[in-house]
């Protein structure tokens, strides 16, 4: 039903006009903020702790703004599969194109700050021919999603799904040949699939959290960099991407693994809260992200 419902919508958007498509993604946002008080709270939760000392209304305020600047995402995938170009601009390529002189592969860290899939399309259209794969999660009976990575499969991208709730050895196994391979490799840096996964903890805005391993775990076995990606919208159906420096995980000795790999995640976290301050209203995270406050 819910795929039925989406390609309604393309269908809709190429007969009547984009707008038709906005109005109903609006329609169904306002509905979700004001039925579904639990995820609102989430994201005031968040907001609270990027912004503290405000008041109640302020952070609604914020919420408000998050889930309305969420329908852009959805329309922005309808806008791209009506006619498969999206305008964007880039920073930091340059690390990319010397990963890729070097064929040492790498680990491209995104996040749940703007649109995933466009930044996928978007790191397709400057690769060209070479090899990227996306790592994500499989939601069972995600329609939606199911035809969204089909649709980035027919574009090239190798799609390295993850179930929740089961074993992912195997799939890091994959990723790592892939990379070893000169592969890119493309994972979430904010988000555990499954509750079998590794995981670390850190404090992030003043609260404790817990974020998956496997990014830099790959990203030290192959002795490929990570890049932190970040994407932005910064117009109607226009983007802009970042790319980091490389950050290597090299640890001197197998004891100081676990050290190397939670300073790799403190620069993430540095960035993460760099890029959220700039676009604060682009985060897309819904599901509870910050823990306790730490002490």
């Amino acid at each position: 039903m819910l795929a039925l419902f989406y390609r309604l919508l393309i269908l809709l958007s190429r007969v009547v006009g984009p707008w038709s498509c906005d109005l109903i993604a609006r329609g169904i946002a306002a509905g979700y903020f004001v039925f579904s008080p639990r995820r609102v709270a989430v994201s005031m939760q968040f907001y609270r702790a990027l912004f503290p000392r405000r008041t109640r209304a302020y952070y609604l305020g914020c919420t408000w703004k998050q889930y309305r600047n969420f329908t852009s995402v959805y329309l922005d995938r309808i806008l791209l599969e009506a006619d498969g170009a999206v305008p964007f601009t880039s920073s930091g390529w340059e690390h990319i194109e010397a990963a890729i002189a070097r064929n040492s592969g790498g680990v491209i860290l995104m996040s749940h700050l703007g649109n995933w899939e466009i930044a996928a399309h978007l790191m397709k259209q400057k690769l060209g021919r070479l090899p990227l794969a996306l790592f994500m999660g499989a939601r069972a009976k995600a329609q939606i999603e199911r035809i969204q990575k089909e649709d980035l499969r027919g574009k090239g991208i190798r799609i390295i799904a993850a179930e929740k709730n089961q074993g992912g050895t195997y799939d890091l196994l994959e990723a790592l040949r892939f990379i070893q391979s000169g592969g890119l490799v493309s994972m979430t840096g904010d988000k555990v699939w499954h509750t079998d996964q590794r995981v670390v903890s850190a404090t992030f805005l003043g609260h404790d959290i817990v974020l998956p391993e496997s990014p830099h775990l790959l990203a030290m076995l192959s002795g490929a960099p990570i890049f932190v990606f970040f994407s932005r919208r910064t117009g109607n159906r226009q983007y802009h991407f970042s790319l980091s420096p490389p950050i290597f995980i090299e640890p001197a000795s197998r004891s100081e693994r676990t050290a190397v790999i939670r300073r790799s995640i403190y620069k993430y976290l540095e960035l993460l809260e760099k890029n959220l301050r700039r676009n604060p209203f682009e985060w897309y995270h819904f599901e509870p992200f910050l823990g306790l406050a730490a002490t």
